[in-house]
């Protein structure tokens, strides 16, 4: 069946390019399809996966040709696929899966916890989770580390280095949120912006301009009055709520009718906030100085950590492309398939290579510099986001300013992506092509 569904998928809406844009949503599955077989990534020597992690450690750059003709006697290749595979975890607790945290109750229950019930041991947890989670902070603030995820019950936050999605300071994003959180993080003094929120006022807000500048133009062809067409059109929008009785004094009437108090004032203003709860708009962005009140907000949270339910006393996963105090390395999962297809011409040999996650934005990119020379310049992805994650792909205020991030552990070639101004908004890309060595994707 795997097999099988990428076939159906439409082709990518995208024009054909030499790079595929950055993905800021964690995959938890890509599964790479291609005619030539996969058979070079199985059973890796020990030499070879010993050099792949050693490259990692290092940030050794691989450069590899553009075609590799007999890809199962490349050893430079096979590092290069184990290298690719890296990442780095906290806390490492291998009998429990540590993502998604989101919705992972049902796939927990059961699981021993030893700290659910025992105060002193989730302390001890919560405090080394505290000096792993600075330890992130302070690489991400010295361009060391290029980026971070903190994975709790409730949300997610992304951090990223100064430089990185066409940011000139370091940013952290939050997604998704509630009103509660939001209010929380004010009351610390934490600026922050609703960025897909205020878009979509602003869209809003320009559709009815244009809806009333038609009607206008109407009503003055059909020989309306210039006063009538000038009126405005009625507006959902609460700012002058408390001035908008005056035409009951007018009237006389001001005492005979109820007026709404201060506190329904505030929530109907507060009301498309509260829509937003646990969606994509809710996205938080913070920016600069702000990140590190973040910080310290968030280790003090009391809602970072479970109270309840099988993620109780559990502090947040911490997911990193590079190596950090506490951090624990960790490979993704990879497996060869092959089978057969059937296309409107019969069937055809498919060979694939599933990748189960978490997939973080790095390694998919280096995963496509080492299948592209591996598979002759073709293959097809289709890849599972985990969902909350893609409203991270949302991108930040451009400041045109350049950063360079030249020691944070990242493939020059993959750096350079992950600087590039996000495009996808709110979405993420679930099938990649690789066709004559140039992309096409969609999302």
């Amino acid at each position: 069946q795997d097999l099988h569904s990428p076939l159906a998928v439409p082709k990518a809406p995208s024009s054909p390019r030499q790079e595929f844009p950055a993905d800021w949503s964690i995959k938890t599955r890509v599964l790479f399809m291609s005619s030539q077989p996969f058979t070079w990534a199985e059973h890796l020597k020990a030499q070879e996966e010993a050099q792949g992690f050693a490259q990692h450690c290092r940030a050794t750059e691989t450069t590899l040709p553009q075609s590799v003709q007999e890809p199962r006697l490349c050893t430079e290749l096979r590092c290069a696929f184990q290298q690719s595979l890296v990442y780095w975890l906290h806390p490492s607790l291998p009998w429990l899966p540590l993502f998604p945290r989101l919705g992972a109750d049902r796939r927990m229950a059961g699981k021993a916890c030893p700290w659910a019930q025992d105060e002193a041991l989730q302390q001890v947890l919560m405090s080394d989770w505290s000096v792993s989670f600075t330890s992130l902070y302070n690489l991400l603030r010295a361009r060391l580390c290029p980026y971070f995820y903190v994975c709790a019950a409730q949300f997610s936050v992304l951090f990223r280095a100064a430089g990185l999605a066409g940011s000139a300071v370091p940013t952290a994003a939050i997604a998704p949120t509630t009103r509660g959180l939001r209010e929380a993080m004010r009351s610390e003094g934490i600026e922050f912006s609703l960025p897909l929120l205020e878009e979509s006022r602003t869209r809003k807000q320009k559709n009815s301009e244009e809806c009333l500048e038609t009607e206008t133009t109407d009503g003055l062809e059909r020989g309306s009055s210039v006063e009538d067409a000038g009126e405005p059109a009625p507006s959902d929008d609460d700012d002058d709520d408390d001035g908008s009785f005056s035409w009951l004094e007018e009237m006389g009437v001001q005492d005979k009718v109820k007026k709404p108090d201060s506190i329904s004032i505030q929530l109907r203003k507060e009301k498309h906030e509260v829509q937003v709860d646990h969606r994509p708009e809710s996205l938080v962005l913070v920016r600069g100085t702000n990140t590190f009140t973040l910080l310290n907000f968030l280790i003090s949270c009391r809602s970072l950590v479970a109270v309840a339910g099988p993620q109780a006393g559990l502090p947040p996963t911490l997911l990193a492309p590079v190596a950090f105090r506490g951090g624990t390395m960790q490979t993704l999962k990879a497996r060869t398939l092959s089978g057969r297809v059937r296309m409107q011409e019969g069937f055809e040999d498919v060979f694939s290579l599933e990748v189960l996650g978490p997939i973080l934005p790095h390694a998919l990119h280096a995963l496509t510099l080492v299948l592209g020379p591996a598979q002759r310049g073709s293959f097809r992805a289709l890849l599972s986001p985990h969902e909350p994650s893609a409203a991270f792909n949302t991108a930040p205020p451009q400041e045109g300013v350049h950063q360079d991030l030249p020691a944070c552990g990242l493939h020059p070639k993959t750096l350079d992506q992950l600087s590039q101004t996000p495009t996808l908004g709110k979405s993420s890309i679930r099938l990649l092509e690789l066709k004559d060595y140039c992309y096409t994707w969609k999302a």
